[in-house]
């Protein structure tokens, strides 16, 4: 882009533009992992939460069921299955943490290969929630880095190159790479974009009308800028529901925990109220 602007003797045209797409994309993603904290944090918690209480708390009540709670009788089946999953954990949580680690490292070595990458990032944009926020980035980031160059002078091959080295995710690059093929050999750009069933109808109908009235920077803006605040919106969504979400997901799980720990305390209090009135009766 400095290049092109050097040539073109716009240059201080193209630096603003270029510092403004900069700061855009910034935005953009300092959004998503402001989105993305919160969750993290909670599942943090949430999981040293966990970790104390099937490691160091549940055990504890273990030793006292098996010594004064019993009396002959078996634990009620729900208590049984978080003793089982306490155990486990606590017995072979060296285990579980290397095999954690292993599966962590081949996955890093998996999507540095390049079927693995595809398949990652054909993933992330089919997941059910996040996949359609980073479907958007992805789109928003496309059409703005276009846009940006080609109006900025830099020729629309060379800038589709430049498009897809920079794309951040392996299907779009793909999807690119096609567009640059087509438009070398003389053809649109809207048939390989409709081909690839990446980019939305709207996109590609959007993308037509600016190829065919020469306005294709200005429109490619506006696709940006309209995805940009789809984005927002979902981003803002999404942070919506998932703090009552988690909470929720965390009552549930150790409100289960508690239960199951009380439940043979009911049943003992039940019998020491039988008891003591067989007792009262004779």
């Amino acid at each position: 882009m400095v290049k092109a602007g050097e040539i073109g003797g716009v240059l201080e045209v193209v630096l603003r533009r270029l510092s403004e797409f900069m700061e855009k994309a910034q935005k953009i993603k300092g959004k998503v992992i402001a989105a993305m904290f919160y969750p993290c944090a909670v599942i943090t918690v949430a999981t040293g939460i966990m970790a104390i209480l099937m490691i160091i708390v549940i055990p504890k009540f273990k030793y006292v069921f098996s010594g004064t709670l019993t009396n002959g009788k078996s634990l009620p089946q729900f208590t049984l299955i978080v003793l089982g999953i306490s155990d486990a954990i606590r017995l072979h949580i060296v285990r579980t943490l290397i095999m954690l680690v292993i599966a962590i490292i081949l996955f890093q070595i998996a999507i540095h290969t390049k079927l693995g990458r595809r398949l990652f990032d054909k993933i992330k944009l089919k997941m059910p929630v996040l996949g359609p926020v980073i479907s958007k980035v992805a789109i928003s980031r496309f059409t703005r880095t276009l846009g940006t160059l080609v109006s900025s002078g830099v020729p629309i091959l060379q800038a589709l190159t430049i498009v897809k080295e920079t794309s951040g995710n392996v299907v779009i690059s793909q999807a690119v790479a096609d567009v640059h093929e087509s438009v070398k050999e003389g053809e649109t750009i809207t048939a390989p974009l409709e081909a690839s069933r990446v980019f939305p109808p709207m996109v590609v109908s959007m993308v037509d009308v600016g190829e065919q009235t020469g306005a294709l920077p200005e429109m490619l803006m506006k696709i940006a800028d309209s995805y940009d605040e789809e984005v927002d919106n979902a981003v803002a969504s999404m942070t919506s529901l998932l703090e009552p979400i988690m909470i929720v997901f965390l009552a549930v799980i150790v409100g289960s925990i508690v239960i199951a720990m009380f439940l043979p305390l009911i049943d003992l209090m039940e019998h020491v109220g039988e008891d003591t009135k067989g007792g009262g009766n004779d």
